[in-house]
Order: structure tokens, then sequence, then C-alpha cells
């Protein structure tokens, strides 16, 4: 004896005919916006070099609260500074750096003397600063 009605038996359908239609305009609004993300992007091959580029040749010079001068880790009266950087930079190199180190509580006056010496041997001139994020 068969309880199962045949009559109430369903057959599910699921029409997927607009889905095709949905994702093919998906796919055409996804391949024009990736087109214009990056409109000005010119491709080129760059060279490659068989040895390394000379790098910035940097000369750290230091200024502590006594008004005392470092060329490196030498002290360096005031005076003699600019003989000492001349060598020390070299004449080979690729925009001269001098990056100046001073402490807190030195007069930018000192600093500042440093920056012109550094104007006249035509080196260009960075000034070191505490670590935002570190505290002291």
């Amino acid at each position: 004896m068969n309880l199962r009605n045949r009559r109430n038996k369903r057959h599910l359908e699921l029409h997927n005919g607009a889905l095709n239609d949905i994702l093919f305009i998906l796919l055409l609004f996804f391949l024009i916006v990736s087109t214009l993300a990056n409109p000005n992007v010119i491709k080129l091959t760059l060279p490659k070099a068989k040895s390394n580029t000379k790098a910035r040749q940097t000369v750290v010079v230091s200024i502590n609260d006594k008004k005392e001068f470092f060329v490196g880790t030498n002290k360096v009266p005031f005076e003699s500074l600019k003989q000492m950087l001349i060598p020390a930079l070299g004449r080979e190199t690729v925009d001269p750096t001098i990056v100046i180190n001073a402490e807190r509580t030195v007069p930018v006056e000192e600093v500042v003397k440093v920056m012109e010496v550094a104007r006249e041997i035509g080196a260009k001139v960075v000034l070191a600063t505490a670590n935002p994020q570190s505290k002291g």
C-alpha cells in the first residue's frame, strides 16, 4: 500500500536566466572601473645596472650643550669645521649631505652657523630630530 500521495509531490525549479544577466553587468562594471583606476600610468621597462649606483654620502655634525662641534666622533673647533668637512664629503659624491645632531638646549645660531658652512661647501643639510613616538 502506497501511502504517499503522488499529487502532493512538488517539482522545485530555479530560474537562473536573470542571474546570467546580472553577472554579465557586474563583469562589465568591474572591467570599466579597473581601467579607470590608473589612467596616468605609463609602463616602462627600466634599465638594469651591473654595479651598484653611488649612494649619497652623509657626514654627521653633532653639537652638544657646551657648544662643542663633532664631525663624526672627532671633536673639532668651529674654525676648522669647514676644513674637516671638505675631505669628509669627498669630491666625487652625489648630493653630499650633512646631518646636524644638536641637543635641545643648543641655540639656533649654532645650528645656523653649521648650515652656512654647508652652503659654502655646496652640501645639503638635514636636521636630525627625535622620533615622535619615543618618549624622552
